[in-house]
């Protein structure tokens, strides 16, 4: 009888002999289906045998790229990709093959934010059905990120790349799907969207962890934020679950819904933004655009706490290479925090990015922004930047308010006259300060003449009440 030392022998003769097992492996996103960014030095990565060498040749290109496996078993390189087109093939070559087919080369971006970024046709999205018979378009790729918390960075999730059509969008954001379906129809080049969204999630838990806990406003207000089970809302988590892994991979830009879940800790809302914005810029190694929604007006219990995030995300403009739609005329219920008409949404963010991205002309996509006001006896006149002209959706706009030296609101009559909007309110005889759509639930009426809304606002900085209604 054989020792257990001699049968243990034999067993490792046996394995020695045996061939390796194939260790080249992709992560999700590098995939067949996927869509490259165009005219760009892109990555792609994965695990391959410790100093092995992996070899890259694309359908593309008569040259063969490589590069050797770290001892860590990982790989990265980059490639120049051309002018939108495909589809086109990828073959991966190590100890194994793998061959990527349709594959697409574009303009790509990511769709991140809470629940009204998240929302698709399952949770009441009104507008999407009218699209299903012309949904189908192979130049549109989706790549939906499940919902993944981590407390570590991750390297890759789980999803697949597929092509729009009537079943595939119903799942899909619906913000992001309108947004990409205007690229493609103006840009006419494949677009691949990623959609890294969850309901409920504060900002906090969308940016890398140091941010937050190497800044003292942001730690502070980190700690007052509430904790569900139905999402995370700790620093980092979502970033680490569903940003961190999509680093690698090149992309033109992000837009961005989110808010909801920070009213509660609005004044510190924008520099929680300017932080995220740079953590993810640095992440992907580029000053990448970065359009956002402004909040709807809603019902959240407390005075003002919208408002007053609202106005957060107003002064987030000044931050470089960013843009904010207003969405307070699609509104219909304010007891509803998800606005059910997605698609002018999406509509307003690719206009965005057609103008400032693409150099498209003749785009209006700027709303009216407040920029001075005087006193001129009884009444305050108003100056706006992107407007020629307000006007009011009915007879009188509604929305404003009027204020002297003693804080005191009363509602305004507007009217435009030679540029300026002047304001008067009888209660009033010595107005200073005006305010429009500032409130929860306070919806204007009023419109530049690209129909876009005016951005909610205050002329003046005093103290606004916050408190359970």
């Amino acid at each position: 009888m054989k020792s257990p030392a001699s049968l243990f022998l034999v067993l490792l003769l046996l394995l020695a002999g045996l061939p390796l097992a194939a260790q080249l492996r992709l992560p999700s996103l590098i995939s067949s289906g996927m869509v490259l960014q165009q005219n760009d030095s892109v990555a792609l990565w994965g695990w391959a045998g410790p100093g092995e060498k992996v070899y890259v040749k694309t359908s593309w290109s008569s040259t063969t790229d490589s590069t050797l496996a770290t001892n860590l078993a990982t790989w990265k390189l980059r490639i120049k990709t051309p002018t939108a087109g495909g589809p086109y093939s990828i073959e991966i070559k190590s100890r194994n093959t793998i061959n990527l087919t349709d594959v697409m080369i574009g303009e790509v971006w990511i769709c991140s934010g809470q629940s009204n970024m998240e929302w698709n046709y399952f949770n009441g999205t009104s507008d999407l059905a009218a699209v299903f018979p012309t949904a189908s378009n192979s130049n549109i790729r989706l790549f939906h990120v499940p919902r993944t918390g981590a407390d570590y960075p991750q390297e890759d999730v789980r999803a697949n790349w597929v092509s729009a059509d009537s079943t595939t969008i119903k799942s899909f954001s619906s913000v992001g799907y309108f947004f990409g379906r205007k690229l493609q129809e103006e840009l006419k080049v494949p677009i691949g969207l990623i959609n890294a969204s969850w309901g409920g999630t504060p900002a906090e838990t969308w940016m890398p962890e140091a941010n937050i806990l190497n800044d003292a406003t942001l730690r502070e207000a980190a700690s007052k934020l509430k904790t569900f089970a139905w999402w995370p809302s700790a620093p980092a988590k979502a970033y680490n679950g569903m940003i961190h892994p999509l680093t690698n991979f090149n992309i033109a830009g992000a837009i961005w819904y989110q808010g909801e879940s920070n009213t509660e800790t609005n004044a510190s809302y924008k520099q929680l933004m300017v932080s995220l914005i740079d953590s993810w810029r640095s992440a992907w190694k580029k000053e990448l655009p970065f359009y956002y929604v402004q909040i709807a007006p809603f019902n959240y219990g407390q005075t003002n706490i919208g408002a007053l995030l609202q106005e957060q995300q107003t002064k987030l403009m000044s931050h470089p290479r960013t843009g904010m739609v207003v969405v307070t005329d699609l509104v219909d219920d304010v007891k509803n925090i998800h606005p059910s008409r997605k698609k002018p949404v999406g509509d307003r963010l690719a206009n965005w990015a057609l103008a400032e991205n693409y150099g498209k002309k003749g785009i209006s996509y700027k709303s009216a922004a407040y920029q001075h006001h005087s006193t001129v006896k009884n009444r305050l006149e108003l100056t706006f930047t992107d407007a020629a002209e307000l006007k009011f959706n009915g007879k009188e706009a509604s929305g404003f308010y009027l204020s002297g030296e003693n804080e005191a609101w009363y509602p305004a009559k507007a009217k435009w006259e030679k540029g300026k909007l002047i304001l008067t309110a009888k209660e009033v005889p010595k107005p200073v300060h005006a305010r429009y759509g500032f409130g929860n639930t306070i919806i204007g009426n009023v419109f530049n003449e690209a129909g876009l809304p005016l951005i909610p606002f205050r002329t003046d900085n005093w103290v606004v009440e916050q408190k359970p209604l």
